[in-house]
């Protein structure tokens, strides 16, 4: 009788030890599918930022003229954004590709919460802005109005260059009205970007001769007809991100669950 409860006990334990390695096993398995999936996800993510660093480089150096049209932020260029988006991208793409590969725990949850934090930042800018639409308008239109005093100024010839390009591929003057121009020059002249025909001193001649569209609503309107491919842009942004952040809470449960089953 004896022997008979022991032997018992001893398949009871057996049973239960197979299925606790069973179960390990699976965890081990769906680990290493979540961990190389991950991986190759930030791996992704790093030669992205790579590209973006890329670029942002590329421009500061082969276009260091062109710069920006605020004269509040003139470090807001579109080159200075590029690096620090490419450098955040890349510390980022880099902490969950180790993160990934050494199934180490402390960097799975520093790449979540990084990854949470640029979510969650862009969605308050987003709804901020649509928020005060209005109030960024009148803000953006005094700001560049101010610009316009810089235009062909020392030390500030990125301004000049961007406006130029601006009214010249746009084929507008000024930011709400050719008559911006003539508070910058005291007289009735505007930059001779702003000619139909460009001819050096172009901008002396009669208002007959100059674009009339104002450059804001202009470059607003131009927005506004490729706002598809501006929201397909984002939407893709926000389901990389979102993937991102299941790729590594999944792998975080993951590895927590494959240290208590195999512990």
């Amino acid at each position: 009788m004896a022997f008979a409860s022991r032997a018992r006990s001893r398949f009871l334990f057996l049973k239960f030890f197979a299925l606790e390695l069973k179960r390990c096993s699976m965890a081990h398995n769906c680990l290493q599918c979540i961990k190389y999936l991950m991986f190759v996800f930030n791996l992704l993510f790093w030669l992205g930022g790579c590209g973006i660093l890329g670029v942002g480089i590329w421009l500061a150096v082969t276009q260091g003229n062109f710069a920006t049209l605020s004269s509040s932020f003139p470090s807001l260029s579109a080159a200075n954004l590029l690096i620090v988006t490419g450098t955040f991208i890349m510390i980022i793409g880099f902490v969950g590709c180790i993160g990934a590969i050494k199934e180490n725990k402390c960097l799975l949850l520093s790449f979540f919460i990084m990854l949470l934090i640029i979510f969650l930042l862009e969605l308050t800018v987003v709804i901020l802005f649509f928020a005060y639409t209005d109030k960024i308008d009148k803000y953006a239109q005094r700001d560049l109005k101010k610009g316009l005093h810089l235009y062909g100024t020392d030390g500030n010839i990125g301004l000049t260059n961007a406006w130029s390009i601006i009214q010249t591929d746009f084929r507008c003057c000024g930011v709400s009205n050719y008559t911006d121009w003539f508070e910058v020059y005291n007289t009735t002249r505007v930059p001779d970007s702003c000619c139909l025909e460009f001819s050096e001193n172009c901008g002396l001649h009669s208002p007959g001769t100059w674009w009339k569209a104002p450059c804001y609503e202009t470059v607003k309107v131009w927005l506004q007809e490729n706002l598809l491919a501006v929201g397909i842009f984002g939407l893709c942004t926000a389901m990389v991100q979102i993937l991102g952040l299941t790729f590594a809470m999944t792998m975080y449960c993951q590895v927590v669950k494959a240290d208590t089953y195999c512990a």
